[in-house]
């Protein structure tokens, strides 16, 4: 006899070996006494209950372990089954424990055993359908092992933590899978390879089949068999049909989509083997009720089973809502997102690390999960916001031949442009790429294409938004006829038809032909475009030879090797490159040509290739910028190599000149590129700010190139930029290496630019669908510091401690005092450069370590013996490094301006000898603008008056200025007090003085502009900051200055108010929420309201007689200051009170309304709908994500505890409600604009860091902790069931993404809550989408 196994002898086996004696005994004795079933179980029950060695209670694990184990197949009996059957019903074990140890032996013997496999497939169909993870037990771990030994779930699925539900899940879709291939195999439709792969994981069983049966018994076990695969494929559509096997499928599909995907494959194989007539033809009907149920639970659109209210609530947008037919032109006011952001963006105030193109995809994507809507209709949106954004600046005067707006310096008309034709294209075509994988989602391989087809098809409806700025006329015409020459030629292909008379086929073109024509240059849409009905009207005109049609071209001329003479070269800058092919060959002339064509070639490329070429342009941006930084493409080092740079000279001093304006820097801001120019500029300015300025070079094109010249190009367009495109708050606390300080703008975008290194972001792959290369890659090939340029970084850390010492500390150097000396005998030189004499015994003299100013003559007086320098006498100009030049700058200030306070040197030379700093030096005027930030902030000069004489007088303008400036405010209900007082000499500081006289003297052309910007900007960020009577004075000297920029001017003035008066910001929301959303006829007209963005944005946005809120607050937004608790609580008051409003207009109908109560009440849901996304919206342009985190962590619980008692004794049970919904909607709304309601689209995730899962996980917290009464609450129960039902729900319908970073105790709560208020099926969703360590639980709420 062979000596027993340790595991035989071990105490757990002995204790069931005995338990499966007493219990085989008894079933035994039952059966030959033949007591019914459920008498046999009793006493087995018994048994289990007297065994001191077996753990207490049911359902027992090992008595279902006896059972099957004996049932399978050494006591196969009948009786054996209805006991099995009957401890099943009576839960003496758990029905699926059984089910499991059955699939791992009977499954695997079902051609021996087709009776055993019957009976297995009933019980399925009786126990698998519906289940209740709570009647496991106290054996449920034990249970779950179990069932894990025996399907050997661990080994195949490798999941660490196990629970019941776990195991319970995965033993059904591996069930399902199981009998999928049982009926292939069955049906002789598997091949061999599968048919022995099917049987891993199951238990082999030694059976004794017995041989000599009759033939009439084979027969019917041969039919048994056949029949049971029809048996298996009803039993599984039993099973999927049912809720509990739906949510469990559900959840395979949330947590294990590669299981569910092998599902789906299986049937989807058992689909396409069973088409034919002559096989499994009767279960065709039930493959696809099956295949209909497994797909339904892919489904991730949640249909959630709710009262009418909510699902106005959750569906409004939807086609199949009841709301459908209310929703006509007011559906446009779910788009109001695009019309601010692509707003707020031309102001050109706000930086973001992403491309204009990426936040915009992020943002479509959003809104069209938000408002519900169709690809066609979220297209369609997009475009007609763009449309509009142009049109606000074509309804404003513009002059053509300056290419600039009238009404100030602001980027306008090519950057509004840039935006619809090419940031909106760029912006749609990752959406479109998507479809290739999107399959999992259902969506057809040219639905998304379609879509912009039909969305282009459709705007030729809206023909005054169609109509082209006066720069786009002729491109939109050229357009035009560019599609009737190709339907003539095609037409004339076709008709086989020689065509003797001659004629010509002209076309008038708008927009929507520019817009054609940037998707097809993208390959977002075909040349089929060209045919649409209506797109092209041809204009016949006879008896014109074709030599008419044939137009000159001076690119193909280009092309072909003319040489680029002045004609050309003008051409060339005047009409935009057709292809990517010329800008190539521009680039090889910019960087190997002679320095006459390689200055050309870059006027060329800076010219309407860039600012008009919107079929190209991301690539014209990427070559501009990537000429700025030759030495990536020629191999040469970074810095310190003077003759490389110095062969460069002319082609980067033309390319930073044409670089400099506004509109395209504009332009490079909306690619994302300012980082990257900011880049490149350093390596410039450390290299040409240590060159001696040698005898300036004189080029064929007449104009001057020095060190010099090129150092202050680069230097002030690298201030520009740090100035222009700061970090906002949020960036203070970046991670994308640490935390930013305001002041560090430099550190900011070396951070920024070498995240993106480190991420990878990949542009092209992602957002360029051409067949061009990556137009960005060879942009960020190495992480670049400031530490690697020592005089930038010497100048840029002497900016930031120098508001902090005095100067004679930072100025030691004897060397510095040199340079001082030199730059200031030049200067006192040229101040009588005309008529004003300097005494030749006059020294001016800087000592050592020491900023005082000595000036001193024979006769104590400037005017004593004298002589007059002329002009061509003045030839000691200092020769130094400009970064020596720039050190020694604050000296030679601190200088002129004692001498000017306290010496004789008057104001009007102080003016010139400011003007002669700056022509020596353009870039002195950066040192100027540090010196007098420094100086107004200290406050230790004193004023002068500013009567006509000494200094300029603004009198002319002082008097109306502010009455100019009163009226725009009133015009958008804002009412102010601070007014100038009359009477009142106005006097600035001695600093301020000589700098507004210093900026007046700059011409306001092209040529200035890189200086007159920066100054200009400097001024405006001053306004913005000083006090009422000083920001009159600046504004009405510049009116007289600019009598064109008059209403820039004013509204400039305008935006001052809102810097530090909460009372004006609190006007100005007040305005914007009433101009959008006419409270007076909202609700009733709110079918036919078509005007709420026009109200908001207006029709001109540079025009002060027509200027709206919207605009108002766009560029104001980012200069209010005060703790953000304030904006966030006004926004959320705001929306409260005009829901308030919406709710008591709907009250107030009285009986008359009762027969349509419904619809209203719908219609004014779908108001308070806007409501939010205003405030929504308005938030993220504020603040962007710091203030949408403000808003979920303070001020919806604080709105929430609190509570208004005189308010909530008036407010209706309607009114709370509604309330409820509206912050629901508010915080929603804030987080998908920001974060997106998918992993990874929205804007915030270029920044840094994605707040979401932080900010939805702690509201969700705060519910749950409510829910659970840890929290006292002082809201009305209406609104707090409204909030947490409907907040809930649209996470569940439309953000399932931020569910699983909230903890699961908090899920279970709040779904606990839910259920109490009988919200069943959202309280199940909402633990479907807590992730794997949510399963447990979702399958316990079924019960």
């Amino acid at each position: 006899m062979a000596a027993p196994s340790p595991l035989e002898t071990s105490p757990v086996f002995s204790a069931t070996s005995v338990l499966e004696r007493r219990v085989m005994t008894t079933v035994i004795t039952s059966e030959t006494c033949g007591d019914p079933p459920w008498l046999c179980a009793v006493k087995v029950m018994q048994c289990c209950g007297n065994d001191e060695s077996n753990s207490p209670g049911f359902p027992n694990a090992d008595l279902a372990s006896i059972i099957v184990s004996n049932l399978c197949f050494s006591h196969n009996t009948p009786y054996m089954w209805k006991l099995l059957e009957q401890s099943m019903a009576t839960k003496l074990v758990y029905p699926l424990h059984v089910l499991a140890l059955l699939t791992s032996r009977v499954i695997q013997n079902r051609r021996e055993q087709p009776q055993t496999y019957r009976l297995y497939l009933e019980l399925m169909r009786r126990y698998a359908v519906s289940f209740s993870l709570r009647e496991s037990g106290p054996h449920k771990e034990k249970i779950t092992k179990s069932i894990d030994d025996s399907l050997r779930l661990s080994n195949t699925y490798r999941f660490e933590n196990w629970n019941l539900g776990m195991a319970v899940i995965l033993f059904l879709v591996s069930t399902m899978s199981s009998l999928l291939d049982c009926v292939l195999q069955d049906r002789g439709l598997l091949v061999a390879s599968q048919c022995q792969n099917m049987n891993e994981g199951f238990q082999s069983m030694d059976i004794d089949v017995d041989s000599k049966l009759s033939n009439n018994r084979r027969k019917h076990l041969e039919l048994l068999r056949q029949n049971n695969a029809f048996i298996a494929l009803e039993v599984l559509e039993n099973m999927c049909s049912s809720k509990c096997i739906q949510v469990s499928l559900r959840l395979v599909n949330c947590n294990m989509s590669e299981t569910f995907k092998s599902l789906l494959q299986r049937l989807e194989v058992l689909q396409a083997r069973c088409t034919s007539p002559e096989r499994l033809l009767p279960i065709n009907n039930l493959l696809e009720r099956l295949f209909s149920h497994v797909k339904d639970a892919s489904n991730s659109d949640y249909r959630l089973k709710r009262w009418n209210l909510l699902g106005h609530v959750f569906g409004t947008g939807l086609a199949d809502s009841p709301l459908s037919h209310l929703i006509g032109n007011g559906k446009t006011c779910c788009w109001i997102p695009f019309d601010i952001l692509m707003e707020n963006v031309m102001d050109g105030k706000t930086f973001c690390p992403a491309s204009s193109f990426e936040i915009l995809t992020g943002l479509t994507k959003t809104l069209q999960i938000v408002n519900q809507a169709s690809w066609q209709e979220t297209f369609q949106a997009l475009w007609i916001s763009a449309l509009q954004l142009v049109q606000r600046v074509c309804r404003t005067v513009f002059c053509f031949s300056a290419r600039e707006l009238k009404g100030g310096p602001l980027p306008q008309i090519e950057s509004r442009l840039s935006m619809l034709l090419s940031i909106v294209p760029l912006s749609i075509a990752p959406i479109l790429r998507e479809e290739n994988y999107a399959a999992s989602e259902g969506i057809s391989a040219a639905c998304r294409k379609q879509s912009l087809v039909a969305c282009l098809q459709s705007l030729t409806q809206y023909s005054s938004l169609l109509r082209p700025p006066q720069p786009a006329v002729n491109a939109a015409n050229d357009a035009a006829e560019k599609a009737a020459r190709v339907v003539r030629n095609v037409k004339m292909a076709s008709s086989n038809v020689m065509m003797h008379h001659k004629y010509s086929t002209t076309a008038v073109g708008n927009l929507l032909h520019l817009m054609v024509e940037s998707c097809i240059a993208r390959d977002l849409i075909d040349t089929s475009a060209y045919f649409w009905p209506g797109y092209v009207v041809p204009c016949n005109v006879a008896e014109v030879p074709d030599s008419s049609l044939i137009q000159y071209c001076p690119w193909s001329n280009f092309m072909q090797g003319a040489p680029l003479t002045m004609s050309l070269q003008n051409a060339l800058i005047n009409i935009p490159a057709p292809s990517v092919t010329e800008l190539k060959k521009l680039n090889h002339l910019a960087l190997h040509g002679s320095d006459e064509e390689r200055s050309a070639s870059s006027k060329i490329l800076c010219g309407a290739s860039l600012d008009q070429g919107w079929c190209i342009q991301e690539h014209v941006v990427h070559i501009v910028v990537r000429l700025l930084s030759p030495q990536l493409t020629l191999g040469s080092p970074r810095t310190g190599d003077a003759n490389f740079y110095l062969s460069h000279m002319h082609m980067l001093a033309t390319l930073l000149s044409c670089l400099s304006h506004d509109g395209v820097i504009h332009i490079l801001s909306l690619y994302g590129l300012v980082p990257d120019v900011v880049t490149a500029l350093m390596p410039l300015c450390e290299a040409f700010g240590s060159f001696p300025p040698p005898s300036p070079n004189q080029s064929s094109t007449g104009e001057e190139v020095s060190p010099y010249s090129v150092f202050s190009f680069a230097f002030l367009f690298l201030l520009r930029l740090c100035n222009n495109y700061g970090p906002d708050k949020e960036f203070y606390a970046s991670s994308c290496g640490g935390p930013v300080r305001p002041d560090l703008k430099l550190d900011f975008f070396l951070l920024t630019r070498n995240s993106r290194i480190q991420k990878d972001t990949g542009l092209s792959n992602r957002y360029y669908v051409n067949s061009v290369a990556d137009p960005f890659h060879d942009l960020r090939c190495h992480p670049v510091y400031v530490d690697s340029f020592p005089n930038l970084r010497a100048w840029y850390f002497e900016t930031q401690v120098y508001l902090t010492s005095n100067l004679s500390d930072k100025c030691n150097s004897s060397r510095k005092h040199q340079v001082a000396n030199e730059i200031l005998i030049f200067i006192c030189r040229n101040m009588n450069n005309d008529n004003w004499l300097v005494s030749s015994s006059n020294s001016s003299t800087i000592t050592h370590g020491s900023s005082s100013t000595f000036c001193s003559s024979t006769s104590g007086s400037i005017s004593g013996s004298s002589e007059r320098i002329s002009g061509d006498e003045i030839q000691g100009l200092p020769h130094y490094p400009a970064w020596e030049l720039l050190e020694a700058v604050p000296l030679v200030l601190d200088a002129i301006f004692n001498a000017c306070a306290y010496g004789p040197v008057s104001s009007r030379d102080l003016t010139i000898g400011l003007k002669g700093l700056v022509d020596l030096l353009p870039a002195s005027v950066a040192a100027i603008i540090r010196y007098f930030i420094v100086e107004i902030t200290r406050g230790t000069w004193k004023t002068v008056p500013l009567n006509g004489i000494d200094w300029p007088t603004p009198a002319e303008a002082l008097n109306f200025f502010h009455l100019e400036v009163k009226e725009v405010l009133e015009r958008v209900s804002v009412h102010v007090q601070n007014w100038y007082p009359q009477d009142v000499e106005p006097m600035l500081p001695l600093p301020l003085a000589a700098f507004l006289s210093l900026s007046i003297t700059f011409k306001l052309d092209k040529n200035s502009e890189y200086i007159s910007s920066i100054i200009g900007r400097t001024l405006g960020n001053y306004l913005l900051n000083c006090p009422w009577p000083i920001m009159l004075t600046i504004c009405a000297l510049w009116i007289q200055k600019a009598r064109m920029w008059h209403d820039f001017i004013v509204l400039l003035g305008a935006r001052s108010h809102f810097t530090n008066d909460k009372d004006a910001v609190r006007q100005l929301l007040s305005s914007c929420f009433k101009s959008f959303l006419d409270a007076g006829s909202m609700v009733s007209n709110f079918t036919t309201s078509s005007n709420g963005v026009v109200d908001l944005l207006g029709e001109s946005v540079c025009d002060r007689l027509a200027l709206r809120p919207g605009i108002l607050f766009l560029s104001t937004c980012h200069l209010f200051r005060g703790s953000p608790r304030y904006f966030s609580d006004m926004i959320c008051k705001l929306v409260v009170e005009w829901t308030c409003k919406l709710a008591d207009e709907w009250t107030s109908g009285g009986p008359k309304q009762l027969k349509f109560g419904q619809m209203s009440l719908a219609s004014t849901i779908c108001a308070v709908r806007r409501v939010a996304i205003l405030g929504a919206t308005l938030v993220c342009m504020a603040g962007q994500s710091s203030l949408v985190q403000y808003l979920f962590e303070e001020t919806a619980p604080t709105f929430l505890l609190s509570m208004d008692e005189e308010r909530s004794k008036q407010t209706s049970w309607i009114s709370s409600m509604l309330v409820g919904y509206a912050i629901s909607y508010l915080l929603f709304f804030s987080a998908a604009i920001v974060w997106g309601v998918q992993a990874g689209t929205g804007p915030d995730k270029f920044r840094g860091s994605d707040m979401s899962p932080y900010a939805i996980k702690n509201h969700l917290s705060f519910i749950a902790k409510a829910t659970e009464g840890n929290i006292a609450l002082r809201c009305d129960p209406a609104l707090w069931k409204a909030h947490v039902s409907s907040f809930v729900g649209l996470i569940v319908r439309l953000a399932p993404s931020w569910v699983p970073s909230t903890k699961l105790d908090a899920l279970k709560k709040i779904s606990s809550s839910l259920r109490r208020c009988h919200e069943h099926d959202l309280a199940l969703s909402l633990l479907e989408l807590g992730g794997i360590s949510a399963i447990e639980a979702a399958l316990e709420s079924l019960s």
